[in-house]
């Protein structure tokens, strides 16, 4: 098995070299996106109480019905671009965004962010670290 690897690498060395540049720009990638602009669960709790930050869940609705952080709003992220109005008052303010597990959530902050929002940051690890940090959730 292993020397089927060696020659498969000695006969197709453009190919090898090709996966291995993606999969060191995907790792650059994703390790550069995990720590900007996130916040765990601890400093989003900071940043409600001693800020009055703004929470968007990006989940649908029955997700958010099911458990969502206190005072959340539900702005699903299929909906943002058409519901970011309602954020426009609380624009100076901090927001951030939630989503199921801290994955999609990026692609809303970075909406906000070149709407001109300044202080936007995402959850790490989404309502699924939230809620295994044994923090409430409020069901409706």
């Amino acid at each position: 098995m292993i020397d089927q690897l060696f020659e498969f690498v000695q006969n197709h060395p453009l190919l090898v070299a090709a996966f291995l540049m993606v999969l060191l720009a995907w790792i650059f990638y994703e390790a550069r996106n995990a720590s900007s602009s996130g916040v765990t669960a601890s400093q989003a709790t900071q940043l409600i109480n001693r800020e009055d930050a703004v929470v968007v869940d990006t989940r649908e609705a029955g997700d958010f019905k099911a458990g969502h952080i206190a005072g959340a709003r539900n702005i699903p992220q299929s909906r943002i671009d058409s519901r970011m109005n309602e954020l426009d008052k609380v624009k100076e303010k901090p927001i951030v965004v939630v989503c199921k597990s801290g994955q999609s959530s990026g692609v809303t902050v970075a909406k906000l962010t070149k709407a001109g929002f300044s202080r936007v940051f995402k959850l790490k690890g989404g309502m699924m670290q939230w809620q295994a940090d044994g923090l409430p959730v409020v069901k409706k």
